[in-house]
């Protein structure tokens, strides 16, 4: 089974009320079996880079087991109380990618 990445690119328009999104979001991921390996940090943008797309964005990745347990927990409860903040306060896209099946 291969595990599944969670990828948004997130430019927060109202810190203040994105506060309440990082403890709902960080609870509701570890609840559904995930881990965060991006949230935030340096970015150095190398292609693509306009005026809506730029380093001033956040990039989060977050890992789950599969593509549906990644899918759960966008569609959870838990994570659209987090949703709802995010969207009221910041801009961005957010997708879900299966990754490679590991050969052994």
């Amino acid at each position: 089974m291969s595990k599944a990445y969670v990828v948004a690119e997130i430019n927060i328009t109202n810190p203040k009320g994105y506060a309440e999104y990082r403890p709902l979001s960080t609870a509701s991921v570890a609840q559904y079996d995930g881990q965060f390996l991006v949230r935030g940090g340096a970015r150095v943008q190398k292609e693509g880079g306009d005026d809506e797309h730029h380093e001033g964005w956040r990039t989060v990745i977050a890992e789950f087991p599969s593509l549906a347990q990644a899918q759960r927990w966008y569609d959870s409860v838990e994570y659209s109380k987090a949703r709802e903040v995010r969207l009221a306060n910041s801009i961005g896209r957010l997708f879900i990618v299966e990754g490679v099946a590991s050969v052994a």
